[in-house]
């Protein structure tokens, strides 16, 4: 198993919940010190002494040749992939005019190219295999545009429509994608971005609440084994992922059906969320310019 972004956060406890399962697990990420810290906490979770971690120091948005160089390197140690996670990112959250114009290409890097080249090292032994598991760790952000997320938003929506044309190519192969919404979550890319997150962000969010890490990877975990195309976490998560549902693929007939039937109330209660969200964004902006106001009379 591999999991890229696994020196922290979900990604790191994607791999312990892994681990604990008897898998054999490739840490990839850019940072090598956070690998080899993550490294010696997911090793406290074994089960069996056969039991190995593999650490790979790269930066998967970067140089294709280099991630699929040491991708087959990987593979040789501990042999085939039978599941990829692909968990590097980064957000930002700021207003569209105040994010730094080379943001909007960086985070498509990270956040949608760093999940195609790692797939693409793999998907090859995987087809020859005909066996494998794809997960793509996404974001509630990238199931609705929301304020202050013009540059991260658009990177995690494209992870869907990878997902959604990959999952039509490969499951001849029986290889089954699960795209991963998961909501705010308390990992260390979470606080960094609770620095500078405007006001009006921060009050949207806060009606969904904060999910811990290990609560998000299980479930991650849980619906890849199972092979469904969607994780979502929560009652909001189920919601949101039955009204974006659209063309996606659905696991079975029940699942397909309950979208169907539940299709309009959801609807309705998703109105009364985005009126209280723009409720929120006209607040804030009247209080913003009474600030103004006050200042240029000083």
């Amino acid at each position: 198993m591999q999991v890229t972004g696994g020196s922290s956060g979900i990604g790191k406890c994607i791999a312990i919940e892994c681990f604990k399962q008897g898998a054999f697990i490739t840490l990839v990420a850019r940072d090598e010190g956070k690998l080899l810290r993550a490294k010696k906490e997911i090793e406290k979770h074994s089960i069996n002494d056969k039991q190995v971690v593999l650490c790979i120091s790269v930066d998967v948005s970067k140089d294709y040749g280099q991630v699929q160089s040491v991708i087959k390197q990987a593979q040789e140690k501990l042999g085939p992939v039978d599941m990829l996670i692909n968990c590097a990112g980064i957000s930002v959250a700021a207003k569209f005019e105040d994010i730094d114009i080379d943001f909007f290409g960086r985070l498509m890097e990270i956040n949608y190219l760093g999940s195609v080249y790692p797939t693409r090292a793999v998907i090859h032994t995987m087809k020859e295999r005909r066996m494998g598991r794809i997960v793509f760790v996404s974001s509630q952000a990238g199931q609705l545009g929301l304020f202050g997320y013009t540059a991260y938003s658009p990177s995690k929506f494209a992870l869907r429509g990878l997902a959604e044309s990959l999952q039509m190519e490969v499951k001849p192969y029986n290889i089954y994608i699960t795209v991963a919404y998961p909501p705010d979550t308390d990992t260390p890319g979470f606080q960094e971005e609770n620095k500078v997150k405007p006001l009006e962000t921060k009050l949207i969010s806060e009606t969904s609440g904060l999910c811990q890490p290990d609560q998000v990877a299980k479930i991650i975990v849980k619906d890849a084994v199972q092979g469904n195309f969607n994780s979502s976490v929560g009652s909001d998560g189920y919601m949101l992922s039955s009204l974006t549902c659209g063309m996606s693929p659905v696991t079975t007939i029940t699942e397909g059906l309950q979208q169907i039937v539940t299709m309009g109330l959801f609807r309705t209660i998703a109105l009364f969320y985005l009126g209280s969200f723009d409720s929120i964004v006209r607040r804030c902006m009247i209080q913003q310019e009474k600030c103004i106001g006050l200042e240029k009379k000083d």
